[in-house]
């Protein structure tokens, strides 16, 4: 079943740096080891954002952008091992989400693109990797996300608990997972990304650091429900949305009916709409005994606490609580899916991500002529 040592590496919608992973996986386990994280930098960073944002670039930038964020992903791999002093023969493969430029599972040609160029990193690191997760899925009529509920439904279900997991990235999703029933996932909208795009724009932030901006607002109740109006808050699950759909340019249209407002006062509201979102999907399932959050937005104590407030009654936690760091969780998940891939394991939930059948996902780029 290829047990061992696995690296996972994920550089997520919110952009603010590279996660990797080191865990030991088999069958019955998966047992972290160690963690690295790299900032992305900045004008790298703003490179993918344009890109992300509908932005036009030529062929050879486009080719340009994945060779550096390949590099980027070999060296926080690299930087990892030097860190544990290890070498490439004691790890078995690395599973590399890659960058998503652009998400687009609902159109007449669905399509989702990743860059990262995989080769590079195998070429440097010494490493099979195990890359293109979503694209195997979508071919079978999934959306090719959300595919971290598979890695919750194997390291956090519970016999007796009616649990949801959500991770608060640039995107929102959640994880359903209630004994004897079968496992539901979707994304509910945004998370960080409104949040991090609007400081950028105002302040030259990277973030709103502890939701301390947000908390000198007040939330602007028309803006707030014009904001929910919008048609893909109302879409059936599956579904899945990325920074292509939510971005500033959705943000500053829906701002148009409301000149004149205080900056921190939409940052206080953009809060409220991720809050809320997320709480109305929670109830839209009859609730939950504990609600466990992951991601960058787990860390927010305003996002947090207007999320509590939201689902009174409900248990709010870290997962942090339930054994798994909740910055590590999505760089975990695709350390498990090449586990899962390199053993011949199907990867995806068909009842989350729509697909007509569970299927192996990934391409393999192998260290060298044999795949080890």
């Amino acid at each position: 079943m290829n047990s061992g040592r696995y690296i996972g590496v994920m550089s997520g919608t919110s952009l603010d740096g590279v996660d990797v992973v080191l865990a030991v996986i088999d069958e019955n386990m998966v047992a972290q080891q160690a963690r690295y994280c790299c900032p992305m930098p900045a004008e790298l960073r703003q490179q993918v954002l344009a890109v992300c944002q509908g932005q036009s670039l030529t062929l050879s930038q486009l080719g340009q952008l994945d060779h550096r964020l390949g590099r980027l992903f070999a060296e926080a791999v690299l930087a990892l091992l030097k860190q544990e002093q290890l070498s490439a023969e004691d790890v078995v493969a690395i599973g590399c989400h890659g960058q998503t430029v652009w998400h687009e599972p609902q159109s007449e040609a669905p399509h989702s693109i990743q860059i990262g160029d995989n080769n590079i990193i195998a070429a440097l690191t010494g490493i099979t990797v195990v890359g293109d997760f979503r694209r195997r899925d979508m071919a079978l009529g999934g959306q090719g996300a959300p595919l971290v509920p598979a890695f919750h439904q194997a390291v956090l279900m519970h016999p007796h608990e009616r649990r949801m997991i959500l991770n608060i990235g640039g995107i929102a999703n959640l994880s359903l997972l209630f004994p004897g029933q079968t496992v539901m996932g979707y994304d509910t909208g945004p998370g960080n990304m409104l949040l991090d795009a609007w400081i950028w724009q105002q302040q030259g932030k990277a973030l709103d650091k502890d939701g301390e901006w947000a908390a000198t607002g007040r939330i602007l109740l028309p803006l707030l429900q014009h904001m929910l109006a919008d048609p893909w808050f109302m879409l059936p699950a599956p579904k899945s949305t990325g920074r292509e759909y939510f971005n500033l340019s959705w943000l500053e249209k829906q701002l148009s009916p409301f000149p004149g407002v205080r900056p921190e006062d939409v940052q206080a509201t953009l809060v409220e709409l991720s809050a809320i979102t997320i709480a109305e999907q929670v109830m839209l399932h009859g609730g939950c005994d504990r609600l466990l959050v992951c991601g960058g937005g787990s860390r927010n104590p305003r996002l947090m606490a207007r999320l509590a407030s939201a689902l009174a009654g409900i248990e709010v936690a870290s997962t942090d609580e339930a054994g798994i760091n909740g910055d590590d969780m999505e760089a975990l998940a695709f350390s498990w899916l090449a586990w899962r891939t390199l053993s011949g394991l199907p990867g995806n939930l068909p009842a989350v991500t729509g697909a007509r059948e569970a299927t192996v996902l990934g391409a393999i780029y192998p260290a060298n002529s044999l795949i080890r």
